[in-house]
C-alpha cells in the first residue's frame, strides 16, 4: 500500500462530534494506532513532503559551505524551536490568524496578495523564509532578507479606514514578528514533548529579533515579558473586521495537496487556535464549540508529534547540523548559547 493510501486508510471517514467539525481525539487516535509504525512514517512525510516540497535543486544549498553556522548556529534557540515541525505548522497558522487582526497589516495582504487564489503557495513561501534565515548559510539567509526587504519598499497603500501604510513600517514588521516569534514558541512548548529550560524563551526571543531588525523593524521584544508587554500595548489597535473573517473563511476551506486535505489542514487548523492568547480568542469571537474543537486537535496532535520527528530525520535542520558536524539528535538537548554568534 503505498503512502497516500495508507494515510486515507489511517485518517479518512473519522466520525465528528461536531457535524463535520474536527474529529474527536479518542477516534482520531484509535485510527493512528491502528496503523504500523512504520508505514505511517512513511505516510507522514509523504503527507509533509507534498504539502512543502524541498527544494533540493533549487538555490538554497543547506549543506555548504561546511562549517557555517548561518545567523543562529547549533547551540542557538532558534535551531531548536524552529526544528519541530508540528510546532512550526500550527504555530505559523495561529500566528497568520493574529494577523488578520491589525487592519494596516492585512490591508497590505488584502492589496497587495494573490492569497485569494494562491493561499496554499503564500504558506510554502513565508515557511521557505522562516527555514531560510534560520538554517541556510549566513550569505544566503541575508540574501533572502535582502529580498525580501526589497520587496516590501513596493507594497504601499491605505487601509479601510484611510490611514496609509507600508510594509516597511518598522511598527508593522514588529508585529508580524511577534505574532509569529510568539506562536512558533507556544508550538514548541505544546507539540514538542521537550521541556523549555530556564530562560530559554528569552533567549528564542533575543535571538529570532534579528531577523525582525534586519527587516527594518525597530524596538522588538527582547524577552517573554516584553512580547506580554507589547501585546497588551497593542490591543487597542486591533480590531475583528469583515476583511478578517474573509481571510480566516479562506485559510478554513484551503485544499493541502495531500491525503484526507480536509483533515489535515483541520487538524492544524484548530491545533493551532489552541495556541491563541486568551485576549485574541475573545477579540475573535471563537464559540465554545470552537474552543472545544482546538482542545480535542492539540490533544490529538500531541500524540502524534513524535511521529513527525521520526518521520522527518533529514530535513533541512538535520542537514545544517551536519552542515556543522553536529549530530541532528542534539536539536532535543539544551545547551548553552555560543557568544560568539550573538
Amino acid at each position: 500500500m503505498n503512502p497516500s493510501a495508507r494515510c486515507k486508510r489511517a485518517c479518512a471517514e473519522v466520525p465528528s462530534d461536531y457535524n463535520g467539525g474536527m474529529p474527536s481525539a479518542p477516534s482520531f487516535l484509535a485510527r493512528i494506532a491502528r496503523e504500523p509504525l512504520s508505514p505511517l512514517r512513511g505516510a507522514i512525510r509523504h503527507w509533509v513532503l507534498h504539502a512543502f516540497p524541498r527544494a533540493d535543486s533549487g538555490s538554497l544549498d543547506y549543506d555548504h559551505p561546511h562549517g557555517d553556522p548561518g545567523l543562529f548556529g547549533p547551540d542557538s534557540a532558534t535551531w531548536r524551536v524552529h526544528s519541530d515541525f508540528p510546532g512550526m505548522l500550527a504555530g505559523g497558522l495561529a500566528a497568520l490568524t493574529l494577523q488578520t487582526l491589525h487592519p494596516l497589516a492585512l490591508a497590505g495582504v488584502w492589496d497587495h496578495s494573490n492569497f485569494r487564489g494562491d493561499l496554499v503557495g503564500r504558506l510554502r513561501r513565508t515557511t521557505a523564509f522562516v527555514g531560510g534565515t534560520t538554517y541556510a548559510p549566513r550569505a544566503r539567509a541575508e540574501a533572502l532578507i535582502e529580498h525580501v526587504r526589497q520587496i516590501h519598499t513596493h507594497i504601499t497603500g491605505y487601509g479601510e479606514d484611510g490611514r496609509p501604510y507600508a510594509a516597511d513600517d518598522p511598527q508593522l514588521l514588529a508585529w508580524v514578528h511577534v505574532t509569529e516569534a510568539c506562536s512558533f514558541l507556544q508550538g514548541y512548548r505544546r507539540y514538542s514533548h521537550v521541556a523549555l529550560p530556564p530562560g530559554a524563551a528569552d533567549r528564542y526571543y533575543d535571538e529570532v529579533r534579528r531577523i525582525a531588525e534586519a527587516l527594518g523593524a525597530r524596538n522588538v521584544p527582547a524577552c517573554e515579558r516584553e512580547v506580554a508587554e507589547y501585546f497588551r500595548r497593542i490591543q487597542p489597535e486591533l480590531a475583528f473586521t469583515e476583511r478578517s473573517r474573509v481571510v480566516l473563511d479562506l485559510l478554513s476551506q484551503v485544499r493541502l495537496p495531500v491525503p484526507v486535505a480536509g483533515l489535515s489542514r483541520d487538524l492544524f487548523l484548530h491545533a493551532g487556535a489552541a495556541l491563541l492568547p486568551d485576549w485574541a480568542t475573545r477579540l475573535l469571537g471563537r464559540t465554545s464549540r470552537q474552543q472545544r474543537q482546538a482542545k480535542l486537535a492539540a490533544h490529538a496532535l500531541w500524540s502524534i508529534a513524535p511521529m513527525f520527528r521520526a518521520a522527518l530525520k533529514d530535513g533541512i535542520a538535520s542537514r545544517a547540523c551536519l552542515r556543522m558536524d553536529r549530530s541532528p539528535g542534539q536539536l532535543l538537548d539544551w545547551k548553552p548559547a555560543d557568544p560568539g554568534l550573538r
